[in-house]
């Protein structure tokens, strides 16, 4: 309405260049407006797209080589009566160094990804990745092969989850033999 109106006035007043300017920026502002929210569709303010994560479960090796390049972390704690300091890598580093979980903040499906730790015996702990992720829940988990200045006794090791700040050990899992990230199935 107030186009065509502004195209008759421009007309009544003979400007036909004006006329032929303001016609041709009427025809403009749309084709831009569309464009604009084209490439702003499926973007929220503030955020980056999520990172790719693998489809599927994701098997987490215990690659020495690849452990060895990590850096090192101390983690202190007590378990069934014994005060452990312990180094080790943490967690979170070895799963994004694996490919299990980006380096980027979690967002979207990615949050309902776990990582099960499975012990020699059968014992099974879960993580989310979202209480690893250090934008937020930022729980420090350490994958350890030595506690108190000395390897693992072959009763613990050769690796073992320390989980400080817990309220009892039942996360500290002992003989550490897989860890597996995978969606959580409910």
């Amino acid at each position: 309405m107030f186009a065509s109106r502004l195209l008759e006035s421009a007309a009544f007043e003979g400007r036909s260049s004006e006329h032929r300017l303001i016609k041709s920026r009427l025809f403009v502002l749309p084709a831009l407006l569309a464009a604009g929210f084209a490439a702003h569709a499926g973007h929220r303010h503030g955020e980056a797209a999520p990172a790719a994560m693998p489809q599927g479960a994701v098997e987490v090796k215990l690659d020495e080589a690849v452990l060895a390049k990590l850096p090192q972390v101390k983690a202190e704690g007590s378990a069934h009566g014994r005060k452990l300091s312990c180094e080790g890598v943490a967690l979170v580093e070895l799963l994004r160094a694996s490919g299990a979980m980006p380096a980027e903040p979690l967002r979207g499906a990615q949050l309902s990804r776990i990582a099960q730790v499975r012990a020699r015996d059968g014992y099974r702990a879960a993580f989310s990745l979202a209480e690893l992720d250090p934008s937020l829940g930022n729980r420090p988990v350490v994958l350890t092969r030595r506690c108190n200045g000395a390897d693992l006794p072959p009763g613990d090791g050769p690796w073992r989850l320390i989980v400080p700040g817990e309220s009892r050990p039942a996360r500290w899992v002992r003989q550490v033999e897989s860890i597996r990230v995978g969606d959580a199935d409910v």
